[in-house]
């Protein structure tokens, strides 16, 4: 053991059992996080013909803004390593390509159909991986708990979308689009990349079965009558109670007007 010992009092020794830790560490919180996004982070395989073609549309109606290589320029940002998810979201509701950049561009009619969306996407993805565009199976409701989809939405997306996702407005002139126009895809492509002010909520952070009762709530609300009768954008009682509130007061401002004429017809009388 005076070997050890001798080993023990060398000033390497210390250095090496601290790197040793760091490593054990690193390694363990790779293993715990890693499972979580396993599913968001490959890129499932897509023919190289679909990647050509994908690149052949990029360099027509992206690559001046994002570079040839998809490298970023001064006018817009890197496409390496957002995943093939953040491009069909981005492409199909329209948002990109932009006529005009700003900080935010909204939704409009998408300019590609989705096959040439789903081909621009998969090129990107295959640059450097990524979040993918989410299968029919990771989307589909079937059995989502809508409970519980309205508990998760309430906590983590009503204060910027409206606890119906009608939407509303943000600070610094943002905005949060509604979800009434929003395929099951595409909000299981915003959670997983977070476009524009969204926070992302990766598959650690909201697993993949909650992400299907978070859309099956958003879908529930679109059928799901109102007991109120006029909606007003569905976002609560508040706006409801001050709409009644300046009803009333505007019939009896015009209440007060009309006794006022008539009392004063009277007396000239």
């Amino acid at each position: 053991m005076s070997w050890i010992t001798a080993r023990r009092r060398r000033p390497a020794a210390g250095y090496a059992v601290i790197l040793l830790g760091l490593i054990l560490v690193g390694a363990i919180y790779a293993t715990i996080t890693g499972t979580g996004d396993s599913a968001a982070s490959t890129t499932p395989t897509a023919s190289q013909a679909q990647i050509a073609a994908g690149r052949q549309i990029f360099l027509q109606t992206c690559a001046t803004c994002h570079g040839l290589e998809a490298q970023g320029t001064a006018v817009a940002p890197s496409l390496i390593g957002v995943g093939s998810a953040a491009v069909d979201f981005q492409v199909s509701t329209g948002r990109m390509p932009a006529k005009e950049l700003t900080s935010e561009n909204g939704r409009k009619p998408p300019e590609l159909n989705a096959k040439q969306t789903r081909d621009v996407a998969e090129y990107i993805g295959s640059l450097a991986g990524g979040p993918a565009i989410p299968t029919p199976a990771e989307v589909s409701t079937s059995g989502a708990n809508v409970g519980l989809g309205e508990e998760l939405f309430i906590a983590d997306c009503a204060q910027c979308h409206n606890f119906v996702g009608a939407g509303g407005a943000l600070t610094d002139g943002k905005y949060a689009p509604a979800l009434t126009a929003s395929t099951p895809t595409q909000i299981y492509e915003a959670m997983l990349t977070g476009p524009e002010a969204m926070p992302v909520f990766n598959n650690t952070t909201i697993t993949p079965a909650e992400k299907r009762d978070i859309i099956a709530y958003v879908i529930d609300t679109r059928v799901t009558p109102n007991p109120g009768g006029f909606s007003l954008g569905r976002v609560g009682p508040i706006t409801e109670g001050l709409f009644a509130f300046l009803g009333l007061l505007f019939f009896m401002v015009l209440a007060a007007m009309w006794i006022t004429a008539k009392h004063r017809k009277t007396a000239d009388e």
